[in-house]
């Protein structure tokens, strides 16, 4: 198959969307499919980032259709609100138009009501110019660009089933997907715990330092574990804010047992964690999970919130603690209990890291393509 994937972000490997959208790229060219990619790398650096998100939906559409021009095209993989343009309005222009898959990398819908939520409670302000594109016009081509396609992917069944009920996606053209990881990651050997008392115990937090990934509901329930274990040790990986910001929100007397490693090579990230137990993930919103995954596969057993995504990865007390989401007291708990438990943190992350074997991008990737031939096939019947 020809394909071609489409992403409303620069291209780094080290990012979650982009780095999703390679990886897919390199697994279908390795099983013998040829791919394309259009993103933000393909624009005008001189515009700004909100320039680019409202002009990227008219330079896809251009590009698609001197694609079309030029050879066939299969499928189009294009991530939410890129390709509703082409889609609505030149499709029928185009000449054996390739069949569009609209890819979410997490609803956007979802988010916004979760700031929506912050907003209420005092912790976000939603200034006007929110509103005036990702409150609103951002949502309306989020939901006419999952409308309009042949098949649309979602990584959980919360966005699948509001995009259905709500968006008005035809639930025989919709389909949950998974994420996966490199082969770095997988069949890591599972280091045994230290049964020592006061052996050290060290937390770790990936992701970027934002509201979204329920920073300020962490940060007192780990003041208070640094402040009652003194053999506790906390790492935040890929920040992607400066070292200080997060230093900030911490007691200064923690500050030798806290390390801020504000970006990283993504494939290094089993190296970083090396000696880590347990991984803290407390989203507000979250779509899936990689760092989740991830960080099971490399041996630490999950504490993460009760939002969508890691719900379909993750089930409490088996491979995981699932905590309410808000709730700094029930993230502390669920701390206590696994470093005074040190059998039971044990027994978390064995079952976590098998659970995370099953997350393999070649295995994913499979899976996806044997969607697109069944929205060929249903193409091919009309």
């Amino acid at each position: 198959m020809k394909i071609l994937l489409t992403i409303h972000h620069e291209l780094n490997p080290n990012a979650g969307a982009a780095g999703v959208t390679l990886q897919l790229g390199r697994e279908y060219q390795q099983l013998g499919h040829k791919v394309q990619y259009y993103s933000f790398d393909n624009l005008s650096s001189r515009l700004s980032g909100l320039h680019k998100s409202l002009l990227f939906p008219g330079f896809l559409s251009r590009h698609i259709l001197y694609l079309c021009r030029q050879e066939s095209i299969d499928v189009i993989d294009a991530s939410t609100g890129d390709a509703w343009l082409w889609a609505k309005l030149l499709r029928n222009f185009t000449k054996q138009p390739p069949i569009l898959i609209t890819r979410s990398h997490g609803l956007e819908h979802t988010y916004h009501f979760e700031r929506l939520e912050e907003a209420k409670q005092g912790n976000l302000h939603l200034s006007w110019k929110y509103w005036l594109y990702h409150g609103r016009f951002r949502l309306w081509e989020v939901a006419t660009s999952l409308r309009c396609a042949d098949l649309a992917l979602f990584l959980n069944q919360r966005d699948l089933d509001y995009a259905v009920k709500t968006l008005g996606v035809k639930p025989e053209r919709a389909r949950l997907v998974a994420n996966g990881m490199p082969e770095v990651f997988l069949n890591l050997p599972l280091q045994p715990i230290s049964e020592t008392k006061d052996s050290k115990i060290r937390i770790a937090q990936i992701g970027s330092y934002i509201l979204r990934k329920g920073i300020h509901y962490s940060q007192s329930a780990l003041n208070s574990i640094l402040n009652s274990y003194p053999h506790v040790e906390l790492t935040f990986l890929g920040t992607g804010c400066p070292e200080s910001e997060v230093y900030a929100n911490f007691d200064p007397a923690f500050r030798d047992r806290i390390r801020v490693i504000p970006n990283y090579i993504h494939e290094m990230l089993p190296i970083l964690l090396d000696g880590h137990h347990i991984k803290l993930f407390a989203p507000i919103s979250e779509g899936f999970g990689l760092a989740l995954i991830e960080a099971m596969a490399c041996g630490l057993a999950p504490i993460t919130t009760a939002t969508p995504g890691p719900l379909e990865i993750v089930h409490d007390g088996y491979d995981a603690i699932v905590t309410p989401t808000r709730d700094s007291q029930a993230i502390e708990q669920a701390l206590k209990w696994l470093i005074e438990n040190r059998s039971y943190l044990e027994q978390l992350r064995c079952h976590a890291h098998a659970t995370a074997q099953y997350y393999s991008w070649t295995r994913i990737a499979r899976n996806n393509l044997a969607l697109y031939e069944e929205a060929l096939s249903r193409r091919q019947r009309l």
